[in-house]
């Protein structure tokens, strides 16, 4: 038996040299800094094209470590189990491996990650083996108290997704970060999220401008916060329009109104607002001052723009609500015609089909019969039943028709995720917004996220716009490579590569996306290999997607969410995305960073004392 194991651990170790000179001009790119991990890197991939599960079964019943966190130094890892099995056939396994070495040689590779790991995503609070990323709402750009109260808490990194909000409004979220860092004392990295090639739905014609005021009820149905509005000058410029008080329940339904009419109300002031389903609101003013006027009702009430109010015989019009974004009622049966127009279509009546926008043509014209289709986030699947002819005038489309969907239907808007799994199409994760938004965040960000990167010329992109974005300005942007495609996963190994050219480089596993592309059964096992390969390369990793969301959106969350955010303590720092009760998702991820730092790290489990079972 000894012998079969040191024949299998020396076929091994021999492949390690090949591997090594196929990959040489490759490591020798790195930047310094990662040379080490580039090396190390290519053992593990060429480690991992081998199936090595019997070889572990039989070394742990020969009573030698199974390879166990190889992963910090390859070759130490097999040297070091060589010389167990040589020390088993009687020979001399210093011939092997040096006790001393091997362990210098890990305890380095672990060094070597948590320094790229500091650099990059900043040192973790004290008593905590990672840190904890936090996407900023809108709302943040207008409340910098917010931010401090998150940094508090113990955020530590801030996210903003460049996909929503604007340059000005970016900009007041990076000073309220500055602020809190000075306020906290630490340093609280900015990462900025491209949005990348937008594969998402057309617009959607916008409805009518009605806006709703509603009541909270408690189960039994009684009203437990009345529906507010809020109503201010119609004068003011929109940039100048005060913002509602804070209140429970509800935010208030916002108008404004003629001036000369505000100025006239005072608290107990009955305002007779028309419902547009032809029903009559009441709405009791209980504060008026020089900001605006808040009322509040004990029915919910839906209010046109442009609809004529009363209060003692005065009537003004109120203005300001904006026209309701349409969703289309999408079953399982109906037909959708996916084309490259990108003009708002109207819902279609029933029984008609469904026209639908994509936002890169590339991806219509790629598509065949039998192709499988998802909508936002897969909730609704179809697959491809007919496609246009290469130049016929009205193409390019596809022809779909939906085989899954919830009973009863789901809604579709516009601007919602459309993954095509097994589809590569050759469209650059870099695009001309991307570009601008890079020159922003070269002036304002530490970190900058690579979305849907697929192919080494993505990359190499990315790390050349990084440079010539922060050439003259003294500042080096670090970069995440967003792993969120199939193709992605495949190309790890590459991708890695490439970006270790720059100096401050990390991953972020979108699981999301992941789940999407390559069923949802794999995110038992795809973020776990993505992992361990970072670990190879002494790369940090950022675990993204639904930790905690139960509990960051309603204040409570769920025993299998716990879990999941124990286990995402493998990873250098783990997001949570926005929600009214995120400040509590802090709290509790980094207690349980502070729990599992006592009893894991990394993949290797830490045998503390158990008090409970003494």
């Amino acid at each position: 038996m000894y012998s079969d194991l040191a024949r299998e651990l020396d076929s091994i170790l021999d492949d390690l040299a090949p591997g090594r000179a196929e990959r040489a001009s490759d490591v020798d790119a790195v930047a310094p800094t990662h040379r080490g991990g580039a090396l190390n890197l290519v053992d593990y991939a060429t480690l991992r094209r081998r199936d090595l599960q019997d070889l572990q079964d039989r070394l742990l019943d020969a009573g030698v470590s199974p390879l166990v966190g190889c992963e910090d130094d390859v070759t130490a890892a097999l040297g070091a189990t060589r010389a167990a099995v040589a020390a088993l056939q009687g020979q001399d396994p210093t011939h092997f491996a040096d006790r001393e070495a091997t362990a210098r040689a890990r305890e380095a590779g672990d060094a070597a990650l948590a320094a790229h790991a500091d650099e990059l995503l900043g040192t973790p609070r004290p008593g905590r083996s990672g840190r904890v990323m936090v996407t900023l709402p809108s709302s943040a750009a207008d409340d910098p108290r917010s931010i401090l109260d998150l940094a508090e808490r113990g955020m530590g990194l801030a996210r903003i997704n460049c996909a929503h909000d604007d340059p000005a409004r970016w900009e007041a979220m990076v000073a309220g970060v500055r602020a809190a860092e000075r306020s906290v004392g630490r340093r609280i990295p900015v990462s900025m999220d491209l949005a990348g090639p937008k594969l998402r739905t057309g617009p959607i014609a916008l409805g009518a401008p009605v806006g709703r005021a509603r009541v909270t009820r408690e189960p039994g149905g009684d009203v437990v916060d009345p529906a507010r509005m809020w109503f201010t000058r119609s004068d003011l410029d929109q940039a100048a329009v005060p913002a509602p008080p804070a209140t429970r329940g509800r935010p208030p339904l916002c108008v404004r109104v003629d001036p000369g009419w505000l100025g006239g109300r005072s608290p107990g002031d009955v305002i007779e607002v028309p419902d547009a389903r032809r029903l009559r609101r009441r709405f009791t003013v209980v504060s008026a001052g020089d900001d605006g006027v808040l009322a509040e009702g004990d029915r919910n009430a839906w209010v046109r723009d442009g609809t004529l109010i009363d209060c003692d015989f005065e009537r003004t019009r109120v203005r300001g609500i904006p026209a309701v974004p349409q969703r289309i009622r999408v079953c399982a049966g109906d037909r959708i015609l996916l084309t490259t127009d990108m003009d708002p279509v109207e819902p279609p009546r029933p029984g008609e089909e469904i026209r639908l926008g994509c936002a890169l043509p590339a991806v219509v014209e790629a598509l065949s019969a039998g192709d499988r289709v998802l909508f936002d986030d897969g909730v609704i699947s179809a697959v491809v039943t007919s496609t246009s002819m290469p130049g016929q005038v009205d193409g390019p489309w596809a022809r779909l028709e939906v085989v899954r969907c919830r009973e009863g239907g789901r809604w579709l808007g516009s601007e919602k995720g459309i993954n095509v799994p097994g589809l590569e199409v050759d469209t650059p994760a870099l695009t001309d917004e991307d570009r601008q938004n890079l020159r922003f965040a070269a002036r304002h960000a530490d970190i900058v996220a690579l979305s849907f990167v697929r192919t080494r010329a993505d990359v190499a992109a990315a790390v050349g716009a990084l440079g010539a974005a922060t050439a003259g300005t003294g500042r080096d942007l670090g970069l995440l490579l967003k792993i969120e495609t199939r193709q992605g996963y495949r190309e790890l190994p590459d991708l890695l590569l490439e970006a270790m050219r720059h100096d401050r480089v990390g991953v972020m596993i979108a699981r999301g996306d992941l789940a999407v592309e390559m069923g949802f059964e794999s995110l038992s096992e795809i973020p776990r290999n993505i992992t361990l390969m970072c670990q190879a390369a002494r790369v940090p990793v950022v675990l993204a997607t639904q930790v905690l969301e139960s509990l960051a959106k309603t204040g409570m969350p769920s025993r299998a969410e716990i879990s999941d955010a124990g286990s995402a303590q493998r990873s250098e720092c783990v997001m949570l995305n926005k929600g009214p009760y995120v400040a509590e998702a802090i709290e509790t991820l980094d207690a349980i960073h502070s729990r599992m730092g006592r009893i894991q790290r990394k993949a290797l489990p830490l045998m503390r004392h158990v008090n409970s079972w003494d």
